[in-house]
């Protein structure tokens, strides 16, 4: 995924959810879209650098998005939580994902349990190759390395999540009736080597993603490569549960 045109600037402050403030580097403040609704834990530190997106679309309020971040002053994170979508959908159409790399047709946003919307529905000319529901996540929270937490360690959620415990229930609920049902972490972090789950964010969360898998929901994560004109699904991650 090509990224033209990035804007570098300093995040002063997140707020609202929706908004941040960033100065440029002619010291000009903007009020920039953040496309994000977590709780961004790490990745809204003050005085980081970040990349912005403008866009020339006379009807937006904000012209600039947030897409980039610093971490630890190291590493890079995508924050626009759009992007995830897009970013496993190029990866699809690439074969990187390699456990799923044997489907050949692609369908977004199907209705499918419970009146909800899958990521990716994908099937096979192969009438042997169940379907594969595919929901995305997109993990970006660090741990601090610490005595008990390696370095790289990443975790989702970074806030409590009622809607992904309702999607691990509806992948639950297709694996029942015989199909292939995925938990997919996209991982556009360059720090996070490892993913896993954030207990002491989301304990219910935890404890249902393990049951999924315990019920045959296969868990993946694949990490990215980032730099300030481009993103891309690289390789898997190990999963630590």
């Amino acid at each position: 995924m090509k990224l033209d045109g990035l804007v570098e600037g300093r995040l002063i402050k997140r707020y609202k959810r929706f908004l941040a403030d960033i100065e440029l580097a002619d010291g000009s403040v903007l009020t920039a879209h953040c496309p994000n609704t977590g709780s961004m834990t790490r990745c809204a530190q003050p005085n980081s650098r970040v990349w912005l997106l403008h866009s020339d679309n006379p009807k937006r309020k904000y012209a600039y998005t947030w897409e980039l971040v610093e971490v630890d002053e190291q590493y890079l994170c995508c924050v626009n939580t759009h992007r995830a979508n897009a970013l496993v959908a190029e990866a699809l159409e690439h074969k990187v994902i390699t456990e799923l790399s044997a489907y050949d047709t692609v369908r977004r946003e199907v209705p499918y349990h419970d009146k909800a919307r899958i990521d990716f529905l994908l099937s096979s000319s192969d009438s042997a190759l169940a379907d594969a529901y595919v929901e995305v996540k997109s993990l970006t929270y660090l741990l601090p390395a610490n005595e008990q937490t390696p370095l790289g360690m990443g975790v989702f959620p970074d806030a409590v999540t009622t809607r992904g415990a309702k999607h691990l229930e509806a992948l639950m609920a297709m694996k029942a009736q015989g199909y292939r049902a995925v938990l997919l972490f996209c991982v556009p972090h360059t720090g996070i080597k490892v993913a896993g789950v954030a207990d002491m964010v989301d304990p219910k969360y935890g404890q249902l993603l393990r049951q999924a898998q315990a019920q045959g929901v296969e868990l993946m994560a694949y990490g990215a490569a980032i730099s300030a004109q481009e993103i891309r699904l690289e390789s898997a991650l190990p999963l630590q549960l």
